[in-house]
């Protein structure tokens, strides 16, 4: 009962145009009130504190740094020219291009609306002139920019680990083969619709020497994602050192290799990064009350009681979870969904006996559906900034891609070894 009248009072509140980082707050000072517990003033703002003093937190301004000062040096142009020339050979090439770019992207930003924003207005500036409409651009791009969720370095696995006490590095190592998976299904599922469609029928022969002329200047921006992950997997740095170095090299990049920038790009793109990662941490902070609050309620045991009582399988329990999470990603954004479900959902997934670290990327690929889902999906409202299209038409577009996006999360719900095979 706690925990339905918390979530609802959360979406009431939301509704109402409340930011979700005053609404959690406001409702872990009801739940104060309410039950009477008594919680000192000095415990309560040293929970809010501990929300957000926590190493793992630090990579989050370093990667969101490095993603929008890529965004903002244009190194999607690069990396299509290069993968263009040795697609257009068949129907769908580009499109298949787009798909590929975005797995670059993925590895470098940790967000889906980075990796959108990023890939954007270069995809749906080039797709049109080789023959395709925009809407689909547009629907591709924000399909495939939610993979910057699931391939590291992603956010929603720094904000899981964080919040449930997990390593992210083993996250962002569960996440290669799931988001691996999910991108080869969207690929799948863009070379069909294009060769269904008559798509991209402007076919050329592949151009090696260009791949050739062209590799060279685009190997800085290749060496990103390599130097991100591979230095993770092969345990050189943590991911919190991992991101500084990626937010040095990313500068460089811009400022140096491809002069696409310059110090005042940088500035900029500081000065958004600050205020982006203000509005996590600020969302952090309250969850940080918010849980101590239910914690002092004894909410996590009795949930966990209830797993082990009512013997739930963890089959049902995953039902439940995606049924319940894919609703609720109706309305709220991702940050919101993992700051207020996680606590309370991982004991219960380890009371079903459901891997830690497979659950996490289960919650990721519900977030990355909740991207893409009305009336708040994240990356709708970004393409259709982006091409000036109406949203329900980036919608619409967006419709034929969804059977990717339910069969892989059937994937990873039912195959624990597709999160687990690399650790």
């Amino acid at each position: 009962m706690t925990t339905a009248l918390t979530i609802l009072t959360l979406l009431a509140l939301i509704s109402l145009g409340v930011h979700i980082a005053v609404a959690l707050g406001l409702v872990a000072i009801g739940l104060i009130v309410i039950s009477g517990v008594t919680i000192p003033i000095t415990l309560a703002a040293q929970a809010a504190w501990d929300g957000i003093d926590k190493y793992a937190l630090v990579a989050i301004p370093f990667f969101i740094f490095a993603g929008n000062i890529m965004s903002r040096g244009d190194l999607a142009l690069v990396i299509l020219d290069l993968i263009g020339c040795v697609v257009r050979w068949f129907r769908g090439g580009i499109a298949l291009a787009v798909a590929v770019s975005a797995v670059f992207f993925a590895a470098v930003n940790g967000s889906s609306v980075a990796c959108a924003v990023a890939l954007g207005p270069a995809a749906t500036r080039l797709m049109p002139q080789e023959g395709y409409p925009k809407q689909f651009a547009a629907a591709l791009v924000a399909v495939c920019g939610t993979l910057g969720l699931m391939i590291p370095p992603s956010l929603t696995f720094i904000l899981i680990g964080s919040i449930v006490g997990l390593p992210v590095s083993d996250l962002f190592i569960a996440g290669i083969v799931p988001g691996l998976l999910e991108a080869t299904l969207l690929g799948i599922v863009t070379l069909v619709i294009s060769r269904l469609r008559g798509y991209g029928g402007q076919t050329k022969p592949v151009d090696l020497p260009g791949f050739a002329r062209r590799l060279p200047r685009a190997l800085g921006a290749i060496a990103m994602p390599v130097l991100i992950i591979g230095t993770i997997y092969a345990g050189w740095f943590t991911p919190t050192e991992v991101s500084a170095l990626a937010a040095i090299y990313a500068a460089v990049l811009v400022l140096f290799v491809y002069r696409t920038a310059n110090l005042l790009t940088v500035w900029r793109t500081a000065k958004e990064t600050v205020t982006q990662t203000v509005l996590i941490y600020g969302i952090l902070l309250s969850s940080g009350l918010l849980t101590v609050v239910l914690t002092r309620l004894g909410l996590a045991d009795e949930l966990s009681r209830f797993m082990v009582e009512y013997q739930v399988s963890a089959f049902q329990f995953l039902l439940m979870v995606n049924l319940v999470l894919i609703v609720v990603g109706m309305f709220i954004d991702g940050v919101s969904m993992i700051v207020l479900f996680a606590p309370l959902l991982f004991p219960m997934a380890t009371a079903a006996g459901i891997n830690p670290l497979h659950f996490g990327v289960i919650m990721t690929a519900l977030v990355e559906v909740a991207t893409l889902t009305p009336p708040v999906g994240l990356n709708l409202f970004v393409m259709a900034r982006i091409t000036s299209l109406p949203i329900h038409s980036v919608i619409m577009g967006v419709l034929p891609f969804y059977a990717a996006r339910v069969l892989g999360l059937i994937l990873i719900n039912a195959f624990p070894y597709l999160s687990l095979a690399l650790l």
